[in-house]
This record gives structure tokens, sequence and C-alpha cells, in this order.
């Protein structure tokens, strides 16, 4: 019973965009049976995200079942100080290529079409984002997923090799004045 009372907390805080619906036709013997396939990202706005996709012979179902699918595939990403990302990412899924860049504050959401849903949905408010490659919006999320699958903060890094947070940050701070 407190398990349910969660579960319905948490569905409610949760971010639901609507990416693609396809309409789709199979021909059979007394004409097409239409179908649709929907494409849904959530998010928690919080660091967490996830995508999911349903099939159905009606739209609404469609949505709930790519919904439910989203809700079970969520990954966690760090956020540097809840606004953006640590650094810069870089994901691949079949044709489609997506190169993530962390921004200053005040930069906003600079990317295109799915990959800025999952963004909105993600919680992120600076970020610069390029999609190379295919416009199909499944490789594109697929794809941006994967790049963000692949982002680490500056405390997992040092637990991995042993360090200090202080270590690490200092080097990349000092590494970003040397640059410029």
């Amino acid at each position: 019973m407190a398990r349910e009372k969660q579960d319905r907390r948490e569905d409610s805080e949760l971010i639901e965009k609507l990416v693609h619906i396809n309409r789709v036709a199979k021909v059979v013997k007394g004409g097409r049976r239409f179908g649709f396939a929907a494409l849904m990202i959530v998010g928690d706005g919080k660091g967490r995200v996830g995508y999911g996709n349903g099939k159905a012979r009606e739209v609404p179902e469609a949505i709930r079942k790519a919904t439910d699918q989203a809700k079970r595939n969520m990954v966690r990403v760090p956020l540097r100080e809840g606004r953006t990302l640590h650094h810069d990412a870089k994901g691949r899924y079949g044709a489609g290529h997506v190169t993530i860049r962390a921004a200053p504050p005040g930069t906003g959401i600079i990317a295109g079409g799915p990959m800025r849903a999952i963004f909105e949905a993600l919680g992120v408010q600076d970020v610069v984002a390029k999609s190379h490659g295919t416009q199909n919006p499944h490789n594109m999320i697929k794809a941006s997923i994967e790049g963000l699958r692949g982002t680490r903060s500056p405390r997992q890094v040092a637990q991995k090799r042993g360090k200090k947070v202080s270590d690490i940050v200092s080097r990349r701070e000092s590494a970003h004045s040397s640059g410029e």
C-alpha cells in the first residue's frame, strides 16, 4: 500500500514529453488497418531521464505504453549545480551522432527537436547540443541518452581513481584558465 502511494507521488512529479507519433497502416482484405507508434521522454527534472516507444491501435494507448516503458528505462545523469553537465559528451547510435556541451549560466537549451525534450525533462538549463547524421527522432534520442550515460561527476572520477575531489576539480579549473 505504501509503495503504491510512493509510486503515485513520483509519477505526479515526472515530466512527460511526447516527441513523435507515427501512423502505420497494415493492408488487410477489407482495406487498411491503422496503428500508431508513440515516442515519449520522461524525466524528473533533477537528473533522471528515460525514453520509451509504444505501439497500439489508438494514440492514447500508444502514449501510455511508451510512458510506462520510459519510466522503466530511466537513467541518472550527474548535473553540475543542478543546471548543466559536468563535461562535454558525444553519443552515437546507428547513423545518429550527437555532440553535447556544457554551457555557462544564462545560455539556455540550444538543441533541436528530440534532444531539447531530453534536456527539459532532465532538468538541464544550460547546454549546447548538435545532431550530426540522421534526423530520425528514435536514433537522435538513443544517441543522446548514450552520450549522457557516459558523463561522470568529479566525485565519481575521484572515487574511481582513489583521489580527492579537490585534486580533480582544481586540475579542471587550471586547465581551463591556461587554455584561454
